[in-house]
């Protein structure tokens, strides 16, 4: 699709920006990305409006439209902007995202005849504070990763991580909007119902085993009208960017109340994301054709047990043991506990830990793992002969 590929003198990475800490090695923010974000000088009642981070510096673009000459096409782009509506910009589409982008980094880059407007429109990013980039309508949560699923499938179903459905169709389910915050404020500990291990009722607390998920946002420019389904080459050109988000919930509620319709208020008491939004166009060069694996990586020779994170990425067995994908030389037989951490550490020594609710309902279930001794073993969820 034209959108991996399209790439113009925006992205050359000798381009050099005349506000010099952007030309810095470790900047976020080069020529090369000018990402949006919403913004006003820190402790004043200014008007929110729309700028664009540059170095350590962001280019106010209320300023910028009112103090720098720039073409007719242009102007009509940045008004909006000026008025804190990034919205209205994100639902023009991929011509009128590239145009203004062009328009930026060409009075951004050195030797810029508007750098000398420009200058005065800057202000320290030390010196601002940052809202979401842009009003949120919808938001929907994708179940996406299948090793991220399967992680997580077990925490609930150690017997069965991966439902049969995730495999043919987009997992997903609508979220609050109304909780959707800015990086780096604060979360207030949820309230719910509470099943503890060997308890015959639930209890109502304060989330004892509270977590987030770092994923990634994307941000829908027009989107589409109500029951109209959009292809996959105009799915492509609408969506206008990327923020980090973390996804948080409370593990011990959601354990209680996910089944049968999913979870609720373990998982719609905050979502953050980062204020800045890095566009589509700015990722362009980094993009790659998605393919499907053709080979499988051999197994290492080595019998020493792999560390939790290496263990993660290899096939699943009972009770969230994850078995080598092929047979190891040895193997061990050891006990699995029922405990309510929702991590592990250590090496494979240490079973994934169960959920209070599964835990009061599971018998205490046997893993099999490799070991460094030679034998021979077998057993239900067991991969392991010599």
């Amino acid at each position: 699709m034209s959108a991996v590929t399209h790439t113009d003198d925006s992205h050359d990475p000798a381009l050099q920006s005349w506000v010099a800490s952007a030309n810095a090695a470790d900047t976020d923010f080069p020529v090369q990305n000018l990402p949006f974000g919403r913004f006003r000088r820190r402790g004043s009642d200014d008007n929110w409006r729309i700028g664009v981070a540059i170095g350590e510096q962001v280019l106010d673009l209320k300023l910028a439209l009112a103090q720098c000459p720039w073409s007719r096409d242009v102007e009509m782009l940045l008004q909006p902007l000026a008025a804190g509506d990034l919205r209205a910009l994100m639902s023009l589409g991929v011509a009128a995202r590239r145009s203004l982008r062009a328009a930026l980094s060409a009075a951004l880059s050195e030797h810029s005849e508007q750098s000398p407007f420009l200058e005065l429109c800057l202000v320290a990013q030390a010196d601002i504070e940052l809202a979401l980039p842009c009003r949120i309508g919808e938001y929907t949560d994708f179940y996406t990763g299948i090793h991220h699923a399967t992680a997580v499938g077990r925490l609930f179903r150690p017997d069965n991580p991966l439902l049969p459905n995730y495999k043919w169709l987009p997992i997903g389910y609508h979220g609050r909007v109304s909780s959707i915050g800015v990086s780096g404020q604060g979360v207030r500990r949820p309230r719910g119902q509470l099943m503890l291990p060997d308890a015959k009722a639930p209890v109502f607390d304060a989330a004892r085993r509270l977590d987030y998920e770092l994923e990634l946002g994307v941000l829908v420019g027009a989107g589409n009208a109500d029951g109209a389904p959009m292809t996959m080459a105009q799915a492509e050109d609408d969506w206008f960017g990327l923020v980090l988000l973390n996804d948080w919930s409370a593990r011990d509620i959601q354990a209680w109340e996910y089944q049968p319709l999913g979870p609720f208020l373990a998982k719609n008491f905050g979502t953050t994301i980062s204020p800045w939004l890095v566009t589509q166009e700015a990722l362009a060069p980094f993009r790659k054709p998605f393919a499907h694996p053709t080979t499988r990586s051999r197994c290492p020779t080595s019998t020493r047990l792999p560390t939790a994170s290496a263990a993660r990425s290899t096939s699943p067995s009972r009770c969230g043991f994850k078995a080598p994908p092929c047979e190891p030389t040895a193997c061990r037989r050891i006990a699995c506990r029922n405990r309510t951490s929702a991590t592990r550490t250590g090496r494979w020594r240490s079973c994934w830990r169960t959920t209070p609710a599964t835990a009061a309902t599971s018998a205490r279930p046997i893993c099999w793992a490799p070991a460094p001794s030679r034998g021979r073993c077998r057993g239900k969820g067991a991969r392991c002969s010599s």
